[in-house]
């Protein structure tokens, strides 16, 4: 199982979640996920300590990552400025004002039919019919990622970097990556990398997470 991200503040109390930029869901039904590696039907949830990989527009493709247990010091200091508890989350230069503009609904789910994931920590499965027990708007995620000292930042494009991350000792949760501007022509032609031939890893995932913005 991938290793959990490390907490941050403002955390708040454990609590399961779906984040959407649709205001009006009023109950999840259990569907195939277009990201999912299961023909099963099921709602999807976060749990709060791995929120904020959902604090972004639907689309925008982000690469984000953390140590784990067997996370280097040589890494630690390569991507994560040596800061062991660190956080980092890394869009494209030109998602940067649609995430300042963004406004999400977090819907609070309801604990008892879910199961975590046994290959993801921080996603948890049901297989029943979900009524939101809550819903609450968070807009501001830029200002949100500095209140929870989680590094935030833009590069012109994702590719080397999420080619270093999957290839490192990092934990690491890369979505919607297939909208990130395509690779540049000098990594276009290579061999095809871990994190492009979607093999599964050692730490027991593809580099790509399930995506519980998909519809309900």
């Amino acid at each position: 199982m991938r290793a959990p991200a490390p907490p941050y503040p403002g955390e708040g109390p454990d609590a399961l979640w779906h984040v959407s930029e649709d205001p009006t869901i009023t109950r999840f039904a259990p569907h195939r996920a277009k990201t999912a590696a299961t023909d099963e039907r099921l709602v999807w949830a976060i749990d709060t300590r791995h929120l904020p990989l959902y604090w972004f527009p639907r689309d925008c493709p982000r690469c984000t990552f953390w140590a784990g247990p067997r996370t280097t010091g040589e890494d630690v200091t390569r991507f994560l400025d040596g800061r062991r508890q660190a956080r980092i989350h890394v869009i494209e230069d030109g998602w940067l004002d649609r995430v300042k503009k963004a406004r999400l609904y977090l819907y609070r789910l309801p604990p008892d039919s879910f199961t975590e994931d046994p290959e993801t920590a921080g996603y948890w499965v049901s297989r029943a019919v979900v009524d939101p027990l809550e819903r609450l708007v968070i807009d501001d995620l830029v200002g949100r990622h500095v209140a929870a000292q989680i590094t935030l930042r833009t590069a012109p494009s994702l590719w080397q970097l999420w080619d270093e991350v999957v290839a490192s000792t990092l934990e690491f949760s890369g979505m919607r990556l297939h909208n990130a501007r395509p690779r540049p022509e000098s990594s276009a032609t290579l061999p095809a990398t871990r994190a492009s031939a979607g093999r599964t890893h050692r730490r027991g995932r593809t580099p790509r997470d399930r995506d519980l913005s998909d519809p309900p």
